[in-house]
């Protein structure tokens, strides 16, 4: 009787197995361009069975799965997961990364950094690690000098950490989808290579200052839950986003805007 039970326990955990595996894989992405990219391996792969969630709003992708309702998500990088880790007292994981979105400054009032007025309004993002990268970038471009020690991606730093702001530069928070629609209202504004590709937005031709992507610590991962990091299904789809194909798709579709983490490694 006892080992008739553990085959059938046996039997049951392969059913289950082979049931999510034939189950379609759903996967929350931004708009752009990850939803787009997925759209792609929808078409170079067909046999794996994409179910891709459009985010939109204010919704929590790292909430919807941990909720179980997504397999996997594919919008966010390392800083910002190990926030939400911690916000969330979830533990998540990494199946790729596969691309980097420079974050980039925008601006409808001047045409260079240097013409940034007295006193200029630079909206940023109003996330913690997003907040931290857009203050990175200024110091990188010359606008403002932080006093903490690092680089970014590695200590996380808010306005409180300026030490030299030679324009009385005014850093406004605000929520990063909104962002595009503040350019009308500041200076300038930092926005998230997505928001501004969703917004018709150039990053490689329009940004005023734009990250390198050179050691880019920000690169766009495609994440799941401990429990699915080896279901075939991830495993495939990870092969996938960082396949050949998807490289020059990204390549040849966002010029320079959006860059296959391939590219950064042979800089």
């Amino acid at each position: 009787m006892i080992k008739k039970s553990v085959f059938t326990l046996a039997g049951m955990t392969l059913l289950i197995a082979q049931s999510l595996q034939a189950a379609p894989l759903r996967v929350a992405a931004d708009p752009v361009p990850h939803a787009e990219i997925l759209a792609y391996v929808k078409k170079i792969d067909p046999k794996l069975d994409l179910n891709i969630v459009e985010l939109s709003g204010s919704v929590n992708a790292n909430e919807l799965l941990a909720s179980g309702d997504v397999d996997a998500n594919y919008f966010q990088h390392l800083p910002y997961l190990k926030d939400q880790e911690k916000a969330l007292g979830k533990t998540f994981a990494v199946a790729a990364n596969v691309h980097i979105e420079p974050l980039g400054i925008y601006s409808r009032k001047v045409k260079s950094l240097d013409a940034l007025p007295q006193g200029a309004s630079i909206a940023v993002p109003n996330n913690t690690t997003n907040l931290s990268r857009a203050l990175w970038l200024l110091q990188d471009k010359g606008v403002i000098r932080l006093k903490a020690q690092g680089a970014a991606g590695s200590t996380l730093v808010t306005p409180k950490n300026i030490s030299d702001n030679p324009k009385q530069i005014k850093i406004i928070e605000i929520e990063s989808p909104q962002l595009p629609r503040s350019l009308d209202d500041v200076d300038a504004a930092i926005i998230n290579g997505n928001y501004a590709l969703e917004a018709g937005l150039t990053p490689a031709k329009d940004a005023l200052g734009l990250e390198s992507a050179e050691h880019n610590p920000y690169a766009n991962l495609l994440v799941t839950t401990p429990e699915l990091a080896k279901d075939p299904r991830i495993v495939q789809l990870a092969k996938d986003l960082t396949s050949p194909q998807v490289t020059d798709f990204i390549r040849k579709n966002y010029h320079g805007s959006v860059i296959p983490v391939a590219d950064e490694k042979h800089d």
